[in-house]
């Protein structure tokens, strides 16, 4: 089972879009070249702007939970206030209507900020004796 992420990818030397697996966004986040789906040609995200937007994605993960938390507080807010007596059953159901509306607004626009189509450029792959080399200072590290 995966997760709909909503981000894509545009292959520069195929020109075919695709949905990002999450292995290929790991990829990208440790600047690391990676396979295309169709063309199996080397790609790397070269844009240092869609490199940012993608990096900040990181900023938008903790809305859903924040928004939950604010509209059920806000909700018991406005059923207290009616039980003791500072609102009426119509100021309630004004309070409570705004704030379901608020979360349900707040969610659209971050899933909206969260889908975006990165412009993967095509790149020559590493020689096999540089992997190698690679391979052996990672090894040598452990």
């Amino acid at each position: 089972m995966t997760a709909v992420i909503g981000i894509r990818g545009h292959c520069a030397h195929c020109d075919m879009t695709f949905e990002l697996k999450p292995w290929q966004l790991n990829a990208i986040a440790i600047d690391e070249p990676f396979g295309c789906t169709y063309c199996h040609s080397c790609l790397q995200l070269c844009c240092h702007k869609q490199l940012r937007q993608f990096r900040a994605l990181d900023q938008w993960a903790l809305v859903r939970p924040g928004m939950i938390i604010l509209t059920c507080a806000t909700l018991l807010m406005a059923l207290v206030a009616e039980w003791v007596g500072l609102l009426s059953v119509i100021g309630q159901l004004n309070v409570s209507l705004i704030a379901v509306l608020a979360h349900f607004l707040v969610l659209r626009y971050a899933r909206h900020r969260q889908k975006m189509t990165l412009n993967l450029q095509a790149v020559s792959p590493l020689p096999i004796e540089q992997l190698a080399r690679v391979a052996c200072t990672r090894l040598g590290q452990q």
